[in-house]
């Protein structure tokens, strides 16, 4: 019988974005399943494919099918589930349906590509300089070659059929083995070989007659020196007579850094366990509902979100819970691993290519039965889920930035209704695209209004730094802060400073020329960082020395403005030169487990304060945090963003909440030059309900969601002429075949013009009900890919973006 697999092989290309008809050989007919990644001939290559189903029939020639070259998995790596959500993906998304399939594996997973050249002929007819690689093996690497640059030899080589070239698929994680050591069942064996050994070699019979009361068993070689008191050479003898052998054992690599300490269920208050009872209701009645848990600050969801997961482990099932920072995964997976001990496994992207494929095996085994994660761990391989959980719902890292451009939201509600299960959504500061759909019944909304230790929510003072200006205070830090820190650290309390940039000082200007120093690949002005006497291009990388003079005018009056993370941190030191500081910002943290080592430092009380960018905004729980400080609250509410003032918001109650969580009292102070913004005095009073009404009329007004739908098309080229001219067909395509209800706006430029020496254009899509959106853009794609495409345009489509 025949037997076809329809493959999706790993090249993003418009031609090729559908499944290819592969011939399964007999031998491998009760071996090959859906989701099993294969090797297939793809024109003149090997490519890496996914097996998405399988046939007794095609309606391509049969001498025109080609076998299938390898089977890369025994078992498949991608459920039926996740076959059938790639599909959703690449309709939802706009995307390729091999980046929907290769999204969900960890990297360690994807296809590495290396070119080999295999010998096909002797030695001897081959170039002298060409031979002498071909001495130990018949197949090398074509970097080397490349490196000896010997491709011309090389070419004349595969023209006369003396060698060849294939690309072979490589997978980048390994399974990590150690080695261990197999005592022999039988003693009476052990016996023989014991009575062969020479009477001198005392060592040799004792491990013999040790190894006699151990048959069968498995020991570390380090185990067996301890317990028998031998080397490693008797060991070695004893192998090698037969006694023993020498095993590969697989283990997996620990991301954990530290052990745990159980802990135990907390007392619920009534708010808590009235949210919990009506998740737990869903559970139980396998409903597909959307929570939205509403809580201020410190009003304990996590302790719901730990005893809804424990329910759904007592029902047999399994729990996907996602944080929207890697900074907050320490902590989070702490407090996870403590209640669930060793069911637990991590993925976010600070663990190394080994440690994330290790993490997915166990959860893809059934070895663990709760994920913590970043946004990719929505992808986490469970087969029974009972509850996926979002915490700080609202934050925009959840949005994937590149293909597939998929919010984690949206394929949690997917998987939710897969599985039959519910999904919390939980915040101090909703979306308010969330907060509307709950006030409309679409998502049930559960409320926490009071903090779960039943402490009061921080004083919070807003200081005009406008006043403080007039006074003569030219300092980053207004009197009343200085005055605060001033006490908490005579107090021995705890301080956490935010300030939303890193660097030094946020850009260099000449003061005669005014010139600005510009990445001279985007158009964004650089960063000055102190540590290395550089200014760097936070977008491309780009980075350079300071210059001695303007580069304009060769004045020497350059200055460095505006305040980043390392400038205050000098201030501080200068203020305070007992201060013991932690700071916190991509700069710190770049390294593997830099931000549990911080935090770690912080928590156990080495340090006074914590001085950090976004990343230490919210989730962070220490109890001696008395006071909390915003240096500047003007950082993102004048971006360009119809956003600008929710995220605002939604930014300075995270942080307020980190203060006065247990015992000790808290206190806030926010510095800002707009103390009369609605954003700045509701997030002073921590009211939540009336700045969602304001900011809803000032939506309503403007027509922005969540009363509209937005889709973005950007369009880019290295000359600003051909990007501005295709920008604007892309316009008139839109306006030409979309209907009226539709608004168009542009094309304008992109807020960064220029990003990595490309001019940037776009257009935004504003609707409410479109029929023909999602058909006109695939069209759009289509023309852009088969024509655009070749004139080095490039189109992106975001149907639901977080920048605009």
């Amino acid at each position: 019988m025949i037997r076809i697999a329809k493959v999706i092989v790993d090249v993003a290309a418009y031609p090729v974005d559908r499944p290819f008809d592969y011939l399964i050989p007999a031998d491998w007919h009760d071996l090959i399943e859906c989701g099993c990644r294969v090797k297939v001939p793809f024109g003149p290559r090997n490519v890496l494919g996914f097996v998405v189903e399988l046939a007794s029939e095609t309606d391509v020639p049969l001498d025109k099918i080609k076998p299938i070259t390898q089977v890369l998995d025994i078992e498949p790596v991608l459920t039926e589930e996740m076959l059938r959500l790639a599909k959703w993906l690449k309709k939802q998304t706009i995307c390729y349906e091999i980046d929907a399939l290769q999204v969900m594996l960890p990297s360690a997973l994807r296809a590495k590509y290396e070119k080999m050249v295999y010998l096909q002929a002797e030695l001897e007819q081959l170039d002298p300089s060409l031979a002498s690689f071909f001495q130990k093996s018949q197949k090398i690497n074509f970097k080397q070659f490349e490196k000896q640059e010997l491709l011309k030899e090389l070419k004349q080589a595969i023209k006369k059929g003396y060698v060849r070239i294939e690309n072979e698929v490589k997978q980048q994680g390994n399974i990590k083995e150690i080695r261990k050591v197999q005592i022999h069942v039988d003693a009476d064996y052990i016996d023989k070989i014991k009575q062969q050994l020479s009477k001198r070699a005392k060592k040799q019979i004792q491990l013999a007659e040790w190894m006699q009361n151990h048959c069968g068993e498995i020991f570390a070689p380090e185990e067996i020196y301890e317990q028998a008191s031998v080397t490693a050479t008797v060991l070695q003898a004893l192998i090698e007579s037969g006694a023993a052998q020498f095993i590969q054992e697989e283990v997996y690599r620990a991301p954990f850094t530290k052990d745990v300490v159980q802990t135990m269920a907390l007392r619920l208050t009534d708010e808590q366990d009235q949210a919990l009872n009506q998740i737990t209701a869903a559970m139980e009645q396998q409903h597909n509902e959307t929570f939205l848990l509403h809580g201020v600050t410190g009003s304990g969801k996590t302790e719901v979100y730990l005893q809804a997961i424990q329910q759904a482990l007592q029902d047999g099932k399994e729990a996907i819970m996602l944080v929207p920072e890697i900074s907050l995964t320490p902590q989070m997976t702490e407090r996870f691993r403590s209640r669930f001990g060793e069911l637990v496994a991590v993925m976010h992207s600070g663990l190394s290519v080994g440690e994330k494929y290790d993490e997915w095996r166990k959860i893809q085994q059934g070895k663990v039965k709760v994920v913590v994660g970043a946004r990719s761990a929505i992808f986490a391989p469970f087969q029974h889920i009972g509850l996926i959980i979002l915490d700080e719902e609202h934050e925009s890292t959840y949005k994937q930035e590149d293909a597939p451009r998929y919010h984690a939201r949206d394929v949690a509600i997917w998987r939710s209704e897969f599985h039959q299960c519910p999904v919390i959504l939980g915040s101090a500061t909703p979306a308010l695209e969330s907060f509307a759909r709950a006030k409309k019944n679409v998502y049930t909304l559960l409320t926490l209004k009071d903090r779960a230790k039943q402490q009061a929510l921080p004083s919070v003072t807003v200081v005009d730094m406008r006043e403080e200006l007039k006074l003569g205070n030219r300092s980053m830090f207004s009197t009343s802060l200085i005055e605060g820190m001033r006490e908490r650290l005579m107090r021995k309390e705890q301080i956490v400073l935010f300030l939303n940039r890193r660097g030094y000082s946020s850009f260099v200007l000449c003061r005669d020329c005014g010139t600005v120093v510009q990445c001279p690949n985007c158009d964004i002005s650089l960063t000055y960082h102190r540590y290395n006497e550089k200014l760097k291009c936070h977008y491309c990388g780009y980075d350079e020395y300071v210059p001695q003079s303007c580069p304009q005018c060769q004045s020497e009056h350059i200055r460095f403005f505006g305040t980043g993370t390392q400038k205050v941190e000098e201030e501080i030191y200068k203020l305070f030169p007992e201060a013991r500081i932690v700071r916190m910002d991509v700069d710190t943290t770049s390294q593997k487990g830099a931000h549990e080592q911080l935090l770690d430092i912080f928590g156990s009380g080495q340090a006074d304060i914590l001085l950090g960018t976004q990343m230490i905004a919210k989730g962070l729980d220490f109890p001696n945090i008395t006071l909390v400080g915003v240096l500047s609250a003007d950082t993102s509410l004048h971006l360009p963003d119809y956003r600008s003032g929710e995220r605002t918001f939604q930014l300075l109650t995270q942080v307020s909440g980190r203060a006065g969580r247990h015992d000790l009292p808290g206190e806030v102070i926010i510095q800002t030059y707009t103390p009369e913004h609605y954003a700045i005095e509701l997030a002073q009073e921590q009211q939540y309900e009336p700045f969602y009404l304001r900011e809803m009329q000032s939506r309503h007004q403007a027509g922005y969601p969540p009363y509209y739908y937005l889709a973005l098309v950007q369009v880019s080229h290295e000359d600003v002429i051909m990007a501005a001219e295709y920008a604007g067909r892309v316009a008139d395509y839109l306006r030409s075949n979309l209907s009226f209800n539709v608004s168009i706006i542009g094309p304008t430029t992109a807020s960064i013009s220029r990003l990595n020496n490309r001019y940037r254009y776009q257009c935004l899509i504003k609707y409410k009900r479109e029929p023909n959106l999602i058909d006109t853009l695939l069209q759009l794609i289509k023309i852009y890919r088969t024509d655009w495409s070749k004139k080095g345009i490039q189109l992106i489509v975001d149907l639901d973006p977080s920048v605009i």
